[in-house]
């Protein structure tokens, strides 16, 4: 009974003010100047907070929702996983002149050796239809004097849990550029004192590109095995937008001969 009664009282009060500002807004071409100005201070205070709210409210209502792990996943998949930077909002949400190392999030890096950056980069909400991540990331590089760009994905611990030569590890990306790029992703596998290092090249089609590591093909030392990471390596990024709308990885059983 509470709760009813608040939402009659919020749905009056809320009718009472907005006639009270359509009524202010139909008398502003005559109203004397100094009310107007204290009219116009109040609208502005709430404006802000009104724009704030709105927002808020279109991230948090907008599919798909924040935090979302879904995607995917092929049969018999033993680990699945989302970076927090397509996950969840970064508290910063973009960046100009971005430094090597800049860390994004707990679990991506950006690495470059320009002089000068004129990198800029952000994080936006995916709202297409289409989009299964809350988040994307928009890279854009005007001048570029150096040699090498770079994302680099620190895998969690419950990456190499379990893993071995008979299992295969996938990278399911949704990459959008301005204009054509070769873009490679370089899995590296650390055990002992060697790492292990594996790279193919995305496909260069529009929206998803799908790259699979068997790791049947690798020297690896299962008992050995430390940590991995991924690098995402885009050659001749100037004057490019890059956006990836997603990306996430899995790892399964390798279908056996």
């Amino acid at each position: 009974m509470g709760r009813l009664t608040d939402g009659v009282m919020n749905a009056v009060l809320h009718a009472r003010v907005l006639r009270r500002w359509s009524r202010a807004a139909r008398k502003a071409p005559t109203a004397e100047l100094q009310a107007l100005r204290v009219q116009r201070q109040q609208a502005r205070g709430l404006s802000s907070r009104l724009a704030e709210l709105i927002y808020v409210a279109d991230s948090r209502l907008a599919l798909p929702r924040i935090g979302s792990n879904a995607f995917a996943r092929p049969g018999g998949t033993l680990w699945s996983w989302r970076p927090q930077v397509w996950r969840g909002p970064l508290p910063r949400k973009g960046m100009t002149a971005v430094a090597s190392r800049t860390e994004l999030g707990d679990e991506v890096t950006l690495f470059h050796d320009c002089k000068v950056s004129e990198l800029t980069l952000r994080q936006l909400r995916n709202t297409r239809e289409e989009d299964l991540a809350p988040f994307g990331m928009r890279l854009d590089v005007f001048g570029f004097d150096g040699s090498f760009l770079s994302l680099v994905l620190d895998l969690p611990p419950e990456a190499i849990l379990g893993m071995n030569r008979k299992q295969v590890l996938r990278v399911d990306t949704i990459v959008e550029v301005e204009k054509p790029i070769e873009i490679f992703a370089r899995l590296n596998i650390k055990h002992g004192p060697n790492t292990e290092v594996m790279v193919q090249e995305l496909p260069r089609t529009r929206g998803e590109a799908v790259v699979e590591f068997d790791l049947a093909y690798c020297d690896l030392n299962e008992k050995r095995i430390e940590k991995a990471w991924l690098d995402l390596i885009f050659e001749g990024p100037a004057m490019n937008q890059i956006t990836l709308r997603d990306v996430t990885m899995c790892r399964y059983p390798r279908a056996e001969i």
